[in-house]
C-alpha cells in the first residue's frame, strides 16, 4: 500500500510570504552622495568600491562603503535600495607603509 502524499495549502502560504516581504522592504530607496574612491574590485576590476554618504532615510548622514558597477565619479548620486549592509573591505596593500 502506497503512502498518502501531504498537500500544502498554497493560498495561506502566499499571503504569509507577502506580509513578511512588505515588513522587510518597508523602507523606500534613498539617495547617497559619492565622497571618495576606495579601489577596484571584481574578477576583472569592473566594480568600483566607494564611500557614500546617505542623504535621507533612517541612516541619514552615515558614510558607508558600497560597490558600484559602471561609471561613477565623486559627487554622483547613488540610489540605494537598502542602507543596512555595508560592502566588505577590499583586500590589498593600500594604506600600509613599506
Amino acid at each position: 500500500m502506497a503512502k498518502q502524499q501531504k498537500v500544502k495549502d498554497k493560498s495561506s502560504e502566499a499571503t504569509n510570504k507577502g506580509s513578511t516581504m512588505s515588513a522587510l522592504s518597508s523602507d523606500s530607496p534613498v539617495n547617497a552622495l559619492v565622497e571618495q574612491f576606495v579601489g577596484r574590485t571584481g574578477a576583472r576590476g569592473e566594480v568600483t568600491q566607494v564611500i557614500a554618504k546617505v542623504l535621507d532615510g533612517r541612516n541619514k548622514g552615515r558614510s558607508m562603503r558600497r560597490n558600484v558597477k559602471g561609471p561613477v565619479r565623486i559627487g554622483d548620486l547613488l540610489t540605494l535600495r537598502e542602507t543596512e549592509i555595508e560592502a566588505r573591505r577590499i583586500k590589498g596593500s593600500y594604506g600600509r607603509s613599506g
